[in-house]
């Protein structure tokens, strides 16, 4: 019997109808790190519209995971929020670098560690209602420990913990960052052999 109150429900994978069209654009800030933009589009009905966003480089974020079943993570005071956030080591992509890349270079000066293996896990876009950003996500294995190499003015620490103790605090909500929760989640999976790493290839 069918479900007359769903109606002709269009397709997921139609995008007909949807978009809109940049008409016009302009830089309303442009910093070292993010650039803010309002543009004005067409929408598919005709009419036009305001959108203000931020232009984001990018960014990667690791998931270093030992052997044991630890994994390796960052504490770090984040001035928008106000807050020492607990987080997944990450770092923006500088020009023409590569997620790979970033990823390896991010590791080793923020935390000092290295990883022989690396497993693409996806891509996250975390904030899509006014960012360009989107977050290239790796699980890191295999590590060896060196010297970190922290920017000037950058403070952060690490510290090691059962991943059973990530789940917990995404839980009771000691962890707050998106990226992480996401991170955390897909790790439970990898660990459990519900997911298998490398699955998706990493976009262009």
């Amino acid at each position: 019997m069918t479900d007359k109150t769903k109606g002709n429900l269009p397709s997921p994978d139609n995008d007909e109808g949807l978009r809109e069209e940049c008409v016009a654009s302009a830089t309303l800030h442009r910093g070292k790190f993010l650039t803010l933009k309002q543009d004005i589009v067409r929408l598919p009905n005709g009419k036009q519209a305001g959108r203000e966003y931020v232009l984001h480089p990018g960014a990667v974020m690791m998931i270093p995971l030992f052997d044991d079943g630890t994994v390796l993570m960052e504490r770090q005071f984040r001035y928008p929020v106000g807050e020492v956030m607990l987080e997944f080591p990450a770092g923006k992509l500088d020009p023409q670098e590569g997620a790979l890349r970033c990823g390896e270079r991010e590791l080793r000066e923020e935390t000092g560690y290295s990883a022989a293996r690396w497993d693409y896990l996806t891509r996250i876009h975390p904030v899509i209602s006014y960012s360009t950003e989107f977050i290239d996500v790796f699980l890191a294995r295999d590590l060896t420990h060196g010297e970190a190499e922290l920017d000037d003015g950058e403070f952060l620490e690490t510290f090691i913990t059962p991943v059973g103790q990530v789940i917990d605090w995404v839980r009771n909500g000691r962890i707050t960052d998106v990226k992480t929760i996401i991170g955390a989640f897909w790790l439970e999976k990898v660990i459990s052999g519900a997911w298998q790493p490398g699955e998706q290839s990493l976009p262009r």
